[in-house]
């Protein structure tokens, strides 16, 4: 399933993010490997999404590192051009769906102009969005946006996905066809790493669980023990709905 060369495994060193005198990643430690769908919890303010934001680049560590096993054989360049991250409010272009695709491919320089349409009708329909691929993006309802941009980063068919709560504020149907979407893309030999407040979602997806609780990494486990038997109080009681301080 995840067969393909890849610039997996990540690996986090004591990665650390300060800022205003307040550290909010903690010293975490941990290796993410290629072969399962990895899902972020904790509390609000935990640093969920922040610590997406640092594997995947977009912001520099205070301290540690963020280490890709594939850097040497990539390129840093190429390392960069592997991962792809869905924001919880997406940023679409003033276009239309099929060209937020196109334009996206056309960036990532890897498809020739005509190869890019067929690309991106197909990552559309992947989605159930085919019927929209000629409506300005931007008309779309949110979930439909929320899936063209996923769509928009898959077909990018790249090594590593992130997605910061994808489906936050939606209704049960969107939140299934992006459920399915992600399922889809997980299949197609794509890393899946996500953050959700939804545990009845974690339950759905998650292989293993990366549970987070000021700033500190407290469990990394499957996600069968995390749920049945987890390690610490605060895991616990954050499973149970409690005030986790």
């Amino acid at each position: 399933m995840h067969a393909r060369a890849t610039i997996l495994p990540l690996t986090l060193d004591r990665l650390t993010y300060a800022r205003g005198g307040e550290t909010l990643i903690d010293g975490i430690s941990a290796t993410i490997g290629p072969s399962s769908r990895t899902v972020v919890l904790g509390p609000n303010g935990a640093g969920k999404s922040l610590l997406l934001r640092l594997c995947h680049g977009l912001i520099a560590p205070t301290n540690g590192a963020v280490r890709w096993a594939g850097a040497d054989a990539f390129g840093r360049q190429d390392v960069a051009r592997r991962q792809a991250m869905v924001f919880q409010r997406p940023v679409l272009l003033r276009r239309s769906a099929l060209a937020n695709i196109t334009y996206a491919l056309s960036l990532q320089g890897r498809l020739g102009r005509s190869e890019r349409p067929a690309r991106a009708r197909d990552a559309l329909a992947s989605v159930g969005l085919a019927h929209v691929a000629e409506r300005p993006a931007r008309v779309l309802s949110g979930g439909e946006q929320q899936r063209l941009a996923i769509a928009r980063a898959a077909a990018l068919k790249p090594d590593v996905l992130f997605l910061d709560e994808p489906t936050a504020s939606l209704d049960p149907g969107a939140c299934r066809a992006i459920e399915d979407a992600i399922r889809a893309i997980d299949a197609a030999g794509t890393k899946i790493i996500m953050t959700t407040h939804d545990l009845g979602q974690a339950r759905r997806l998650a292989d293993e669980v990366l549970f987070l609780c000021r700033g500190r990494l407290m469990e990394h486990t499957p996600a069968g023990e995390f749920f049945e038997r987890p390690r610490t109080p605060q895991a616990a009681a954050f499973l149970r709905g409690d005030i986790v301080g």
